[in-house]
């Protein structure tokens, strides 16, 4: 393998996974464009060394053809090693909280940069490049064009129950919110009386869970409102 050959495929992984990288940078990710060239790199590395011990296994088979019955290379023996062990890598940027889960698209953005580097390795450009840019597809586009209603629980405190409760299912009606379950509890403070309503909403395709918080934060009687972990 020449040494253009090599600095080549380094430096594809180099750009390839960068982009990749920047995208979860950009987002504030665990992991940024530092950790995913690393970890291209190093798949690309170990690619090109299971890539040259296969052409040297050759080399050596064809030189002296006596040993051809005993020389073997098994190409895919180091590649699983890399598509097995990135997933440590990977498990270290998900965090687990009581309420939520974060880090799992980084996780998978890790080993997919590892696959990537592989193909980069073995001199499958087509195969590397297409990938990226699916992966890109997937991480920055994906989202925009796929749109896929979600609940969520949002929690509103206020006051004067008729009058605010007659503004929320105005909202809800006129923006075609549709309600699954509503929760009630009422809190007291200096002779106040606190209504405390938990919604399980889901959100028409046009409409945003900031856009709705923005519109009923307006109000004057809304003291509070938030969105609560499932």
């Amino acid at each position: 393998m020449s040494f253009v050959d090599i600095t080549f495929r380094l430096v594809l992984s180099i750009i390839i996974s960068g982009c990749i990288g920047i995208e979860r940078e950009h987002k504030n990710r665990p992991a940024g464009i530092r950790t995913h060239i690393l970890v291209c790199v190093g798949a690309t590395v170990i690619a090109l060394i299971q890539d040259q011990i296969s052409i040297d296994a050759l080399a050596m088979a064809q030189a002296d053809p006596a040993l051809s019955g005993v020389i073997r290379s098994d190409q895919a023996r180091l590649i699983a090693q890399v598509v097995s062990g990135v997933g440590f890598l990977g498990a270290g940027t998900i965090v687990v909280t009581q309420r939520s889960i974060l880090g799992l698209t980084t996780a998978a953005t890790i080993w997919a940069v590892a696959c990537l580097g592989i193909a980069i390795g073995m001199g499958y450009y087509p195969i590397a490049i297409i990938g990226a840019a699916a992966i890109m597809i997937g991480l920055t586009w994906m989202k925009r064009i796929i749109k896929v209603p979600s609940e969520k629980k949002v929690e509103v405190k206020f006051v004067h129950k008729l009058q605010t409760k007659e503004f929320l299912n105005n909202y809800f009606e006129e923006k075609q919110i549709t309600i699954k379950d509503v929760e009630f509890s009422v809190e007291f403070q200096n002779d106040l009386r606190i209504y405390n309503n938990v919604y399980t909403v889901e959100l028409p395709i046009a409409l945003t869970y900031m856009d709705m918080i923005e519109d009923i934060s307006i109000h004057k009687n809304v003291m509070k409102i938030k969105i609560v972990s499932v």
